[in-house]
């Protein structure tokens, strides 16, 4: 079998098999919810239900509420290089625009969800700086 034949080959069956792939799994390729950032803002947007006193006396003057945070998290950013990792709690710093206004806000977080699975806002400023 001729070099030539043999790439012919090897391109069909790779085509073939992305075809079938993509017949099997559809738009599931598509999903990168797998990626950190992602999974950061579904466990905040489905846990954030907490607030310190100080974080909600820091919202209402935003005029703001935890479900607007929560629901405005897909369009909201994590600033992983601010976010703080201890032995048994994480801090992540989000920013974002909740309902037409530019926020920054700090989230804390057990390590492990088992053993407290509730996210908890710590503080909110407005604007990107802190």
């Amino acid at each position: 079998m001729t070099l030539t034949r043999r790439l012919v080959l090897f391109g069909f069956g790779t085509g073939l098999g992305c075809l079938l792939a993509w017949a099997i799994y559809g738009k599931r390729l598509e999903n990168t919810d797998w990626m950190p950032n992602h999974r950061v803002k579904l466990r905040l947007k489905n846990t954030l239900v907490k607030a310190t006193p100080e974080a909600e006396a820091m919202l209402a003057p935003l005029h703001l509420d935890l479900a607007d945070l929560r629901t405005a998290m897909d369009s909201c950013d994590i600033d992983f290089s601010d976010s703080k990792r201890s032995k048994d709690s994480l801090v992540y710093y989000v920013y974002g625009t909740v309902r037409g206004q530019q926020v920054h806000y700090m989230a804390a977080t057990f390590r492990d969800f088992r053993t407290d699975s509730t996210a908890t806002l710590t503080e909110i400023w407005p604007g990107r700086e802190h």
